[in-house]
């Protein structure tokens, strides 16, 4: 398999298993769909890392792939692309990518759909579509414009350089620079006290932040409120507030 999904302690791993370099083809693109979904429905899994592997995290498509497509196989092609990369991005659960080497074209747009990065110090980030006569086509024109905001997209888009780790972390591509061999570790720590934490406000919580981002201010607060509302239907708010009166802030756990 192309890509697995392993499950444990309530992180789900979504690891890329193509040599050498993780070229995203179309079957690699449908399977890490399929898992996504996956991981949505099951019940064991309630925080996602996802992962390339020690070397690298994913260097694009397979060009020679796509070099084979024309227009009307990409017009068909392009739809079911996209659809897997927002598989990823709307997972109900918080998600990690945990960014190796190198994280370029679809690797980058792969990264984006998480909801917080963890980079190697020894990682490269970029779009370099460009460079192919093309454009990002995965979301990266949609998903990088909205985390580091369009001008620095539009360069790194533009331009197609690579961009290393510490200039990753300066734009807000990434989130946390670490060494090279403790990325899949700690990106799993951050998925994991996430796991231990109430499933349905955290499902709230990226909903109302995702969901907002894409609408006007009046329409994500009705966003907020709906969701706030509807928590307090929850056990995991009655335990919430039980344990907050009862035994002080920070010591409710939840199942």
């Amino acid at each position: 398999m192309t890509v697995t999904l392993e499950a444990s302690d309530g992180v789900g791993t979504i690891r890329l298993d193509r040599p050498p370099m993780n070229a995203l083809d179309v079957a690699t693109q449908d399977r890490l769909r399929d898992l996504a979904e996956e991981a949505t429905r099951r019940d064991d899994v309630r925080a996602v890392v996802l992962y390339g592997g020690e070397k690298v995290f994913a260097a694009g498509a397979d060009i020679k792939e796509m070099q084979a497509m024309d227009h009307t196989a990409m017009v068909v092609r392009s739809k079911a692309l996209q659809d897997a990369f927002t598989a990823v991005a709307r997972i109900p659960k918080p998600v990690v990518a945990a960014v190796t080497g190198y994280a370029l074209g679809g690797g980058c747009e792969l990264a984006l759909c998480a909801d917080f990065r963890i980079a190697a110090d020894n990682a490269k980030l970029g779009q370099p579509e460009i460079l192919l006569g093309l454009i990002p086509g995965a979301g990266g024109t949609q998903r990088l414009a909205r985390l580091v905001g369009p001008s620095r997209a539009k360069d790194l888009i533009f331009t197609g350089r690579h961009v290393k780790a510490q200039e990753a972390l300066t734009i807000g591509l990434v989130d946390r620079v670490v060494p090279a061999a403790e990325v899949y570790e700690q990106a799993r720590a951050w998925a994991a006290a996430l796991a231990k934490g109430p499933a349905l406000a955290l499902r709230a919580a990226k909903e109302s932040v995702d969901a907002g981002l894409e609408t006007d201010i009046d329409t994500g607060l009705t966003i907020e409120r709906n969701w706030f509302a509807g928590l307090f239907a929850t056990e995991d708010r009655q335990h919430g507030m039980r344990s907050f009166v009862e035994e002080g802030p920070g010591k409710a756990t939840f199942l």
